[in-house]
C-alpha cells in the first residue's frame, strides 16, 4: 500500500479527531452561543438603534470574539433578521396557545387579541417596529420579514382558527385571510400605531386594551358570528 502524502496524512488526522469527538458542535451550530449573540444584539439594537449599532458593539455586549460572531452571522443585517425571526416566533407561539384553550369563540378571540395588543404595544416591540420602519425603505426585505403574513404569523394563526370554526358552524366567514386582517386592525391596529408614532407615550393601560378589544370583537362577531359564537 503506497505511503500517504502529507496532505492526505493531515486529512486523515482531522477525520480521526472528528470521529473521536462526535458530540463536538459544528462551527456556527451551538444554539447556546447563538442565543448569547442574539441577546447581546437585542440589547444593543434597542439601546442605540439599527444604524448606530456596530458589530463591535454587539461583540462586546454579547461577550464573544469578533471571529465567533461572524461564524454565526455574516452581517449586521443578517443578525437583525435572525433577531426578528426569534422575537416573532416567541410572540406567535404564545398566541397560538390562546387559540387552543377552551372557551367560546368570543372568549378565545378576546384572549388572543388582548395578548396580541399587549405584546405589540410593549416598549421593546414598539422600538423594534420603529427600527424596521426606519430601514425598510433601503432594506425592504427586513420590513417584509418583520411583517410576514405567512401561515405561522398572527394573521396566519387566526386564519386557520377561522377555517376550523367556520366548518363547525360557529362563524360564517367567506374569506378567512381578509377576516384575520380585519380583526387585527380592529383590536390592535389603532393602539399599535399610536404607540409607534408617540401619540401614546407609554403602553396602553389594561383598561384601555380591554375596552378596545371588547369593542373590536363585538364588531367582528356582528359581521361574522353565528348564534352559536357566544
Amino acid at each position: 500500500m503506497p505511503a500517504l502524502s502529507k496532505n492526505d496524512q493531515s486529512l486523515k488526522k482531522a477525520v480521526e479527531v472528528a470521529d473521536a469527538a462526535p458530540n463536538r458542535r459544528v462551527a456556527g451550530q451551538d444554539p447556546v452561543k447563538r442565543q448569547q449573540i442574539l441577546d447581546g444584539a437585542k440589547r444593543v439594537f434597542l439601546c442605540v438603534g439599527f444604524d448606530a449599532a456596530s458589530m463591535n458593539d454587539i461583540t462586546r455586549e454579547a461577550g464573544v470574539s469578533k471571529g465567533t460572531i461572524y461564524v454565526y452571522f455574516g452581517s449586521k443585517e443578517e443578525l437583525f433578521g435572525a433577531l426578528i425571526d426569534r422575537e416573532r416566533t416567541a410572540i406567535f407561539s404564545s398566541l397560538a396557545e390562546t387559540l387552543e384553550e377552551e372557551g367560546s369563540v368570543r372568549e378565545t378571540l378576546t384572549r388572543f387579541a388582548t395578548l396580541l395588543v399587549t405584546r405589540m404595544t410593549s416598549v421593546p416591540v414598539v422600538r423594534a417596529q420603529r427600527m424596521v420602519i426606519g430601514v425598510s425603505e433601503r432594506m425592504p426585505e427586513l420590513g417584509c420579514r418583520f411583517y410576514d403574513a405567512g401561515p405561522d404569523s398572527a394573521k396566519g394563526l387566526l386564519s386557520a382558527y377561522f377555517d376550523r370554526k367556520t366548518k363547525e358552524g360557529l362563524l360564517d366567514i367567506p374569506d378567512t385571510a381578509i377576516a384575520s386582517r380585519q380583526l387585527f386592525d380592529l383590536c390592535a391596529g389603532g393602539l399599535t400605531r399610536a404607540c409607534i408614532f408617540g401619540v401614546l407615550e407609554a403602553p396602553p393601560s389594561e383598561a384601555l386594551i380591554a375596552e378596545t378589544v371588547d369593542s373590536g370583537v363585538d364588531m367582528f362577531l356582528a359581521r361574522y358570528g353565528t348564534h352559536r359564537a357566544d
